[in-house]
């Protein structure tokens, strides 16, 4: 289920900042959002943990900062493999992708509230 709501929202995600940001970020249709979407989960799943290892101590010096270029890095990556889903630069990249960590961190975060009743 929780793979479903990252899927929905990261496709959510691409189509509105793909119409915010008509100069820099283009998505043709919801189907590339879509399977953009399901190739960054992929990508995210298998490159990104050995990336992180790998950018570790640079990840370290920037304050974790480094982790926004590996995600634009991804997204070029998803970018070359989709089609209908392309960024004008690699400066337009690590934009959405910062923007995508803060949509995915607001709206996949797992809240648990606990109510006591008397």
């Amino acid at each position: 289920m929780r793979f479903i709501v990252r899927l929905a929202t990261n496709m959510l995600g691409f189509l509105v900042l793909s119409m915010i940001f008509t100069s820099g970020f283009r998505v043709d249709n919801w189907v590339s959002a879509l399977f953009a979407a399901f190739v960054l989960s992929i990508l995210n799943a298998i490159i990104k943990p050995i990336l992180t290892v790998l950018t570790l101590p640079l990840t370290i010096l920037t304050f974790g900062f480094f982790a926004i270029v590996v995600n634009a890095f991804l997204l070029e990556i998803t970018a070359n493999l989709v089609g209908g889903f392309e960024f004008t630069s690699f400066g337009w990249a690590m934009l959405i992708a910062f923007i995508l960590s803060i949509i995915n961190t607001i709206l996949t975060n797992d809240l648990h509230v606990q109510v006591e009743r008397n």
